[in-house]
């Protein structure tokens, strides 16, 4: 039997809500640790330049800038163990255990900051130009690309949100949607009606991607397989869907029905010392900077709820 490795503050995930959390926890002097599936920065690792972040006016890799909010945490005692692999959270009397490969780790507090993932094309070439032309997130790419043509894949929302934010930069944005409508919201449809830099291509699918070292083109087929070309392009921005990595939560933890966790202001989740923080919870805005935010508010949440344990009292009650 693994005897468990115990904490004051578990923090799940290494991307910038997580490592922020780790500053904080361990700051206020907890015995914190942050366990990662792969390596520190998260989404931060897909952008190779980033000019969004405040404080950094002429940009920063995101590579960079992972290794920041690394060196930061750890200058305060966060221990951080990336490449953990996958984990198994699960709650026992009033503790959790954290399982992550030939290990343990036990405390009183967590923070799920495990992020999400793009919702792949599963198209050829798409894994080859990732970062070279194929992006997640217009938000954080869109300046690369100003005065070029772009496609924008899918029908939803933030398909059509993140249409209407390229065309103020980009001198064409194509639209390459599966179907002869979008499921988008009338409001979001509204964004991109009257653009003249914007057109639609209807029942189509992107079928592979094309270049050398960056993104040149993408091939089109018509979903009846009526017609095949060649579409030139310098970027391709995919919005089919985000993945919440909430797989290994239990069930007690309440999530909404795409899987994302929901939390109160606090960063509270249904379970007591249970916490979220970033991406994989249920809000409207996923950037660098709003994780941070909810990084440092869970942390201070959770401090807050172990010192009140060990007086035998909870917030609230």
């Amino acid at each position: 039997m693994i005897v468990p490795k115990t904490y004051d503050l578990i923090i799940l995930g290494a991307g910038p809500a997580g490592l922020t959390a780790g500053l904080y926890g361990s700051r206020a002097g907890l015995k914190t640790i942050v366990l990662d599936p792969k390596n520190p920065g998260g989404q931060m690792l897909l952008t190779d330049d980033i000019y969004n972040y405040p404080g950094h006016p002429d940009g920063i890799t995101g590579q960079k800038l992972a290794d920041l909010f690394l060196k930061q945490a750890q200058k305060y005692g966060c221990e951080v163990l990336n490449r953990a692999g996958s984990v198994q959270l699960a709650q026992k009397d009033d503790h959790f255990i954290i399982t992550a490969r030939d290990a343990a780790y036990q405390s009183d507090a967590v923070i799920v900051a495990t992020g999400c993932s793009p919702r792949r094309l599963g198209a050829a070439g798409e894994k080859k130009f990732s970062g070279a032309g194929v992006s997640y997130c217009a938000v954080c790419d869109a300046n690369f690309f100003e005065d070029l043509e772009v496609v924008v894949i899918g029908g939803g929302d933030s398909a059509l949100e993140e249409a209407a934010y390229l065309s103020r930069l980009c001198k064409h944005v194509h639209i390459i949607h599966r179907r002869n409508q979008f499921r988008a919201s009338d409001a979001c449809q509204c964004l991109v009606r009257n653009l003249k830099n914007v057109s639609v291509i209807w029942d189509t699918v992107v079928e592979k991607f094309q270049g050398d070292d960056l993104l040149e083109s993408v091939h089109l087929s018509k979903t009846d397989g009526s017609k095949k070309w060649d579409l030139n392009v310098n970027g391709a921005f995919i919005y089919v869907g985000q993945i919440a990595n909430t797989a290994f939560l239990p069930d007690s933890v309440d999530i909404d029905p795409a899987g994302w966790i929901i939390t109160n202001e606090k960063l509270e989740t249904s379970v007591r010392g249970l916490y979220a923080a970033g991406d994989v919870r249920q809000k409207d805005v996923k950037q660098i900077s709003t994780s941070v935010g909810d990084g440092s508010q869970a942390a201070i949440t959770a401090e807050k709820y172990l010192m009140m344990k060990r007086c035998n009292a909870y917030p609230g009650e």
